[in-house]
């Protein structure tokens, strides 16, 4: 079964509401730049109050290895995503199981991933949209035919673009072992459309591969 991460969670509200309609994960960003940066206290109260089995996931930008680890114990976090030019280095001196996030430009973008590869602390992989203006949610799709060849090289959550009409045919293009939805099941940046965070994840579990 498709994994589901519902990223840029702010609110205990939209953390209810992904949790009901059947989230695997959440994603709470860490990046002061992003407007759906939340403070580490309302992230910790979050992450205290999630059932078993729902994985909370620190999203993280350039940040030091220290800093990482500090928030990732003191929010409870699962997992590590690092949204920014973090080094392979960089990924197995922080200690801590961690997604890579890769902003799929070309098969270039390979290169990065094969290095990422073997590493004990990379678990798999965050296939987002290429932009020179941001780190991530963008709303931008990814070129699902090159998502579709990483897929078939490592675990990938599929990101970029991703709304409740599109990502089923998403899912069968690319084969992802998750998909990763931020903007496009928002009412505006921060706050969840539960609609929509309903419909996507009822599109995901209907889809047969």
């Amino acid at each position: 079964m498709v994994k589901v991460k519902i990223c840029g969670t702010t609110n205990a509200e939209d953390a209810e509401i992904a949790v009901a309609a059947g989230a695997d994960a959440l994603g709470f960003i860490m990046y002061r730049k992003s407007p759906r940066f939340v403070e580490p206290a309302t992230a910790r109260t979050i992450v205290a109050a999630l059932p078993p089995f729902v994985l909370p996931i620190g999203v993280f930008v350039n940040e030091s290895t220290d800093r990482v680890r500090t928030l990732m114990d003191e929010c409870g976090f699962t997992l590590a995503q690092l949204h920014g030019d973090e080094s392979a280095s960089y990924c197995e001196n922080l200690k801590r199981p961690a997604l890579k996030a890769l902003r799929l430009k070309d098969r270039a973008t390979f290169l990065a991933l094969a290095e990422f590869q073997g590493r004990a602390q990379v678990r798999g992989f965050v296939i987002d949209a290429f932009s020179d203006q941001a780190y991530g949610g963008t709303g931008q799709t990814v070129d699902w035919t090159l998502a579709a060849e990483a897929a078939r090289a490592a675990p990938i959550l599929l990101a970029g673009g991703l709304t409740p009409s599109n990502v089923a045919e998403a899912i069968r293009q690319v084969r992802p072992y998750g998909v990763d939805v931020s903007t496009g099941v928002e009412e505006r940046p921060g706050k969840k459309d539960p609609a929509r965070v309903k419909a996507f994840i009822e599109a995901v579990r209907l889809v047969s591969l």
